[in-house]
Order: C-alpha cells, then structure tokens, then sequence
C-alpha cells in the first residue's frame, strides 16, 4: 500500500444525478447489487494500479483444471454482479474499507488465448507483475486455482515493491494440496491448478517453511497423498487435525509459522462445505467442510500481520444456486482478504508516518464490543 492513505471517494464519482442524492440514498443504491454499473464491491475503475492502494481484479480463466467443471471462467462476472451487497465496513475490525483506503476495480486480466493455459499464465504473470512492482496490495476473484501461480509470478517478483524479490509465506484454505509435481500434466496444462503450490516453491516465490495449507479433507486417491506437501516443506493441516487442535490453535499455529513476512492469502471455494458453497469446481462431500464462520475465523486470525494480497478461486457460476449463493460467499470471502490487506497496509503506513512525523489516519476501530 502506499504510504499515503487517503479517504476513498464516494463510489460512481461526485457527477450527475448521484450526486444529487443525499447521503441515506446514495447508501441504499451503493449496496443494491442490481443497480448501476458492476464493478466489484462498487468501485470505481482505474487502470493505473499506482492510482490505488488496493487493487481487486478479475482473472477470468478456466482452462488450468480441466478435470471437472469448465466455466470457472465466469466467476469474476458473477462476483461482480452481487458483490455490492458486500459494500460494507468490517463489523469484527470495527473499520470500512473503503474509506481507509483507494481501493479500485482494475478490471479483467485480458486473455485472448483463453483455451493455452500457460499463455493465460504468463498473461497474468505479467499483470501482476505491474500491480506488485507499484507496491499495490491486490485481491483477485478466479477462475480456477491455476491463477494463483500467475498472480504470484507477478506479485512475488523479484521487481515487487510488496516483497522486495524475496518469496511470501502462503496461507492456503483448501480441500486439496495442489502440489502434484510428479504428474508431467494436469490433463493438458502444465503450470495448473494441481502444480501451482510445487513450481512456486520450486522458483522461490513462496517460502514453504513459512506457510500453511489448511483444511484438506476427503477420500484420498493414495495413503500419500500428502507427502508431496510435506517433502516440499509445507506445514499441513488436514480437517482432520483442524478439527483435533481447534481454531484457535490452527490461528496460532499460522501466526507462529508466518510471522511477519508479506502473507499471500489464497481461498479456495470447495475449503467449504458443499452445502455452503455448492458451485465450488472441486467438490468434496464425504467429509464435512468449513462453515462461512470457521473459514472466515482463520481469516481474521491473520488481522496484524503482513498481509500483501489473496484470491478467491473456484466459483462456477453456472453451478449455482437460482440465488447466487455461492458468488455471494465468495464476494464475502474477499472482503475478508481486502479487510486484511487494507488493515495491514493502514498499520504499516501508519507507523512509517510516525516515523517520518506525517498525519495518516489508520484502520484502527473498537469493533463490536
């Protein structure tokens, strides 16, 4: 984030009719998710990402998981289409978002050769490599989880002002390990949504001794089928030991093991239980998953620390519910990692202008009592 923080302006600009509104209707229309343009959570577009403090983006991409279903593509339209009604301040942190920090919609990575998945990989790469060199914190909506490999291609470069070369600790909610290295592809693609979690160790993107995979759970295919987690490094938490140790161990366990390094957080819809989200891509209903308040306890367990930016992945919109349910949870579930981020980059910036003598107002808030 940068190191000035600045009062967001009111979403839609001070133009036309809006701004005739007066302050109880412009807040009814900006958390109606069937009005106005879609930009996520309501903000206004910007395609400068030094313009912002937080970047959202839609990485609009489906063909890293060709194992099931394929319109994972359309998760960021759908996320788009109800995330307003996320438009909101943080009831746990006791702060909003939005008037913390510039926080813009930068729009869809563009990706012409949808169907080449290591294309649309280095198209991201390159995306992000833009929004992390311009020291910018950025929450993406997926698109299946392939995409985090790009993000942190460009993110955790060795150009970014987030993490100065060096690689993040990932904290990674998830039924799977995505970390199969010993498969040549994942039915075609090579940086996948099965490898994505061994190549960015093996390129020194993420630290493994410093990061978390949480919540795997179901039949396995093999008694091993966390070894290649292991044999990399990574500290694995299993549903199964989640449920033995207990959330607020599981979030001292993070903590611990993350410390104050840039934290990449990454959220894979199908971490939950099928009857929370039942459009996530990679379903697992023999073994219960999180509710929305387990995940999201995780998640705000990480408030004061170093967090850079996360995804939501896994959405297929054509899978959902006639309500949108499961856009509905993942637009929650971003609001989560953006609370993070602007938070931790409220606090940092706070404290450089303690340094520096400069007023920077922070994210600080009582919460709920």
């Amino acid at each position: 984030m940068s190191s000035c923080i600045v009062r967001a302006p009111a979403a839609g600009g001070e133009q036309g009719e809006m701004a005739a509104l007066n302050d109880d209707d412009r807040l009814l229309l900006e958390g109606t998710y069937w009005w106005g343009p879609a930009t996520l959570f309501r903000c206004d577009l910007e395609t400068d990402p030094a313009a912002c403090d937080l970047a959202l983006v839609g990485v609009p991409h489906s063909s890293g998981n060709g194992s099931t279903e394929r319109d994972q593509h359309l998760g960021p339209r759908a996320v788009r289409h109800v995330s307003a009604l996320q438009r909101r301040m943080h009831a746990g942190f006791g702060f909003s978002p939005w008037e913390v920090a510039r926080i813009r919609d930068l729009g869809d990575v563009p990706l012409p050769e949808a169907n080449n998945n290591e294309q649309c990989i280095e198209r991201i790469a390159r995306f992000f490599e833009r929004i992390g060199a311009a020291g910018t914190r950025a929450v993406s909506i997926g698109g299946d989880h392939s995409i985090t490999g790009g993000i942190l291609r460009g993110l955790a470069s060795e150009s970014s002002a987030l993490t100065g070369g060096e690689p993040v600790a990932l904290v990674h909610l998830d039924a799977h390990i995505d970390a199969y290295e010993s498969l040549a592809h994942w039915f075609g693609a090579r940086d996948s949504a099965a490898h994505w979690a061994s190549y960015l160790v093996r390129e020194g993107r993420v630290d493994p001794r410093a990061s978390v995979q949480i919540g795997m759970r179901g039949n396995p295919r093999t008694a091993s089928w966390l070894d290649p987690s292991y044999e990399l490094g990574y500290e694995v938490v299993p549903m199964s030991r989640y449920r033995e140790l207990g959330p607020d161990a599981c979030v001292d366990l993070i903590r611990a093991r993350t410390g104050d390094r840039p934290i990449y957080v990454t959220f894979d819809l199908d971490c939950l239980d099928a009857t929370v989200a039942p459009a996530a891509a990679n379903l697992e209903p023999a073994y219960t998953g999180w509710t929305v308040d387990e995940a999201f306890g995780l998640l705000r367990g990480l408030r004061d620390l170093n967090v850079i930016g996360g995804d939501v992945v896994c959405l297929v919109p054509t899978k959902d519910s006639p309500n949108g349910i499961t856009a509905m949870v993942a637009a929650a579930a971003m609001f989560e990692i953006l609370s993070l981020a602007v938070d931790s980059g409220a606090s940092r910036a706070a404290k450089q202008g303690q340094e520096t003598g400069a007023q920077i107002p922070t994210a600080r808030g009582p919460g709920p009592g």
